[in-house]
């Protein structure tokens, strides 16, 4: 994921940032591609981190009693409520 984020520094020194005001440019459009990329895995491992905690809590729920695993553990392995949506402004 780190190499994801940092890509974005190797690909805008090599295209085109616009000529006037109503060009965009490449750079705008390697922005917006690489922004839906790091967003669409930013999902893909939210959802694949609460499968686990819920296999987690499965498995705690079996093995301690329920208003234990309610109270004092799901609390600390949930991930903040943020929510990222991919919205298709532009056609590529």
């Amino acid at each position: 994921m780190n190499e994801e984020i940092d890509s974005i520094n190797h690909i805008l020194p090599t295209v085109d940032a616009g000529r006037w005001a109503r060009d965009a440019g490449g750079k705008a459009r390697a922005i917006r591609i690489w922004f839906r990329s790091v967003i669409g895995k930013t999902i893909h491992y939210k959802a694949q981190h609460q499968r686990l905690l819920d296999e987690a809590a499965t498995s705690l729920q079996l093995a301690l009693p329920q208003d234990i695993v309610m109270n004092n553990v799901l609390p600390f392995l949930e991930l903040p409520s943020y929510t990222f949506e991919l919205g298709d402004h532009e056609d590529e």
